[in-house]
């Protein structure tokens, strides 16, 4: 029998790369989807990686494809945007090893963006789109991807969403599947180069596959009636089915697994055997619409909630009206705030204190756009910091005084970020950028990258020397400095904002999550010489608040991170704050 263990759909997900066989696995990471390559790299069997971004982790799937091998890549849904270039190729060129895409979308936007509806990708590119409701169908489905994308030669997109990622439920384990080590590369000039001439003719194919995959849809056993009370019918996928069996136990149900090509005769079967057909999914229409091509009349988005995340409640309210009986416990809010010791904080607050325009990017640094530090204006994409300053500084008139700086995390510049700078150096602009450099894809939760100086895997290799890489493209003025002398960064800022020309300025210390110093000194404020003046609270430390007769500043000493930042002591201008002495 086999062992069943509890899995997370992101941990199942690893478990069914190992057992399909897969070969090569990479990602960039992004929350839903980081513990997906996480836990792959626990698995000696399969080559894992971080790339620099979602279009190279793609581009290294399908190369490993090319040799026959089995490969995955995973992303959030965000970064199949950035991944999209390749995935339109790979889906003209198909696979030849099993090529499994993992998207994980965030209705309700918990970590992201937006929360666009990514099975809409699959439809674009015309590739498979496959959705888990669960840990062990994310395991088994996985498997069954890899087997409809060798047998069919195509790439497969794999669905999930933030529920499903993280939810914990039981999960058969099985042995893993012989890897094609007998397989190799075989040239093949027709399909894998896609010049126009070859191009036209891998677009008659891709149509000739998806005619295929129609009648896969059709017969596949992803997609499954569970006939209960036909007075009503719901077609469902993905978590949405989870919360409608919840809410409507007793009715019949058409469960879709694989959502496109959409299985239209199945479809009209099913609301054959019902009196009323309801469709229940989050975020977009993607099934209802197809249905009413279909010439299905169902019951949609008039009832179900467009934006946000669906839940039981949520589902059976909408449509019966009935409020479901539901016990919250009462718990304060708590806004989201730089990290007590973050070295990002005198950063802002020096950009606060200048009165820049700031341009800022996506990491947890981000933070510094919220009250007190306000300091960040925009925050649209990854790498789009750069860009969108240089926009800036180009639409400024004569007349008016250039103030953008561009704000951006070491990952973040990997990722998109050094684009962007080629392009200032490259039309002459003036932007300075800022790196703020904590050695680690922190926002995710500590992932190395190509500036950290370790691999996936924890193995020494090369970082990036950005003093180097602002000379190659064209950038003269560099500075880096300590990320928590307060002093020297607000000089620093100051200076190369001054100046005409484009400029570079790394501030770096690691990520104080990683940099707790066992032996540290936590600080204290000394009631008989503040004042109250309120500077230490500026700084957004959460670690600093008022005392509870609010008349002076206090700093709750197991925040602290002591010696290792100190910025509140330094910006108090009446020596109040000092070392706890232990």
């Amino acid at each position: 029998m086999n062992k069943v263990t509890l899995l997370s759909g992101n941990e199942a997900v690893a478990r069914g790369a190992f057992e399909a066989g897969v070969a090569v696995a990479s990602a960039y990471p992004g929350t839903p989807s980081t513990e997906i390559l996480e836990n792959i790299a626990g698995y000696d069997e399969i080559y894992s990686e971080w790339s620099p971004n979602e279009k190279a982790a793609l581009e290294v799937a399908l190369g490993a494809s090319f040799t026959g091998k089995r490969a995955l890549c995973a992303m959030k849904h965000v970064g199949l945007n950035v991944a999209a270039d390749p995935l339109f190729s790979a889906a003209h060129i198909g696979a030849t090893g099993g090529l499994v895409i993992i998207t994980c979308d965030d209705p309700g936007m918990h970590s992201s963006q937006n929360e666009q509806d990514n099975r809409n990708y699959g439809k674009f590119a015309k590739i498979p789109v496959i959705e888990p409701t669960d840990s062990q169908e994310a395991k088994d489905f996985l498997i069954e991807a890899f087997e409809l994308s060798e047998s069919l030669k195509t790439p497969i997109l794999f669905r999930m969403t933030t529920r499903i990622c993280h939810a914990l439920t039981p999960v058969a384990l099985g042995d893993r599947k012989a890897p094609g080590n007998d397989r190799h590369y075989e040239k093949d000039f027709s399909q894998r180069v896609l010049v126009p001439a070859n191009a036209r003719v891998r677009h008659v194919k891709l149509e000739e596959r998806l005619l295929e995959l129609k009648k896969v849809a059709e017969s596949s056993a992803l997609n499954r009636e569970e006939m209960g009370d036909t007075s009503m019918g719901i077609i469902s996928s993905g978590i949405a089915y989870q919360y409608a069996r919840e809410a409507f136990p007793k009715a019949s149900f058409l469960k879709l697994g694989m959502c496109f090509p959409f299985p239209a005769d199945k479809v009209h079967a099913f609301a054959a055997k019902v009196e009323k057909v309801y469709v229940i999914e989050e975020n977009e229409p993607f099934i209802e619409e197809a249905a009413k091509l279909a010439g299905v009349a169902v019951i949609g988005k008039e009832k179900i909630p467009l934006c946000g995340e669906l839940n039981q409640r949520l589902v059976r309210a909408s449509l019966t009206g009935e409020a479901v009986p539901f016990e919250s416990a009462s718990v304060p809010g708590r806004p989201p705030v730089l990290c007590p010791g973050c070295p990002h904080r005198a950063a802002f607050m020096a950009i606060r204190k200048l009165k820049l325009n700031a341009m800022g990017d996506i990491g947890c640094y981000t933070l510094g756009a919220l009250p007190p530090l306000n300091a960040m204006d925009a925050c649209v994409c990854m790498g789009a910091s750069i860009t969108t300053a240089h926009g800036m500084d180009k639409a400024a008139g004569p007349e008016e005084e250039r103030k953008t700086v561009a704000v951006i995390g070491d990952s973040t510049f990997v990722h998109t970020g050094i684009t962007g700078l080629i392009n200032v150096a490259y039309n002459r602009g003036t932007t300075t950028t800022i790196i703020l450099d904590n050695s680690i894809t922190a926002m995710t939760g500590h992932q190395e990258h190509p500036g950290s100086g370790k691999t996936l895997s924890g193995a020494d290799t090369v970082s990036i020397d950005y003093e180097a890489l602002a000379k190659a493209v064209g950038i003269k003025n560099y500075a880096r400095i300590d990320a928590y002398d307060v002093k020297k960064v607000h000089e620093t800022i100051k200076a190369e904002t001054e100046k005409d020309e484009a400029s570079l300025i790394v501030i770096e210390a690691p990520c104080i999550l990683r940099n707790r110093e066992a032996g540290r000194k936590p600080r204290y404020v000394d009631e008989e010489i503040c004042v109250n003046c309120g500077l230490c609270r500026k700084t957004g430390c959460p670690g600093i608040t008022k005392n509870a007769a609010g008349e002076k500043s206090m700093i709750n000493s197991a925040l602290c991170a002591g010696e290792v930042c100190d910025v509140c002591g330094q910006v108090c201008r009446k020596g109040a704050i000092k070392a706890i002495e232990t």
